[in-house]
């Protein structure tokens, strides 16, 4: 996604070089793609469920990490 749109940021972290951000995250499996810290994905997904997930952390009023309401833009971090 973030290779096709210049609206889409994307990081990859390895959990073993930043153990802080796997604690964290709390990274139990990978890959672990977490979206705008409102929604975590774990393992490989199938395409059209992965953009569900990421649709509905975009959406506006969608819930935090924290359950606040929130808004946002595009931002991808996978750990891995």
């Amino acid at each position: 996604m973030a290779l096709a749109s210049p609206r889409v940021r994307s990081s990859s972290v390895e959990a073993q070089e930043f153990p802080e951000l796997a604690s964290y995250y709390a990274v139990s499996a990978v890959p672990k793609i977490v979206v705008n810290d409102k929604v975590e994905l774990l393992g490989a997904l199938p395409e059209p469920m992965f953009l569900e997930a990421v649709m509905s952390a975009l959406s506006p009023g969608a819930p935090d990490a924290e359950g606040d309401e929130a808004e946002g833009g595009a931002a991808a971090e996978a750990i891995s």
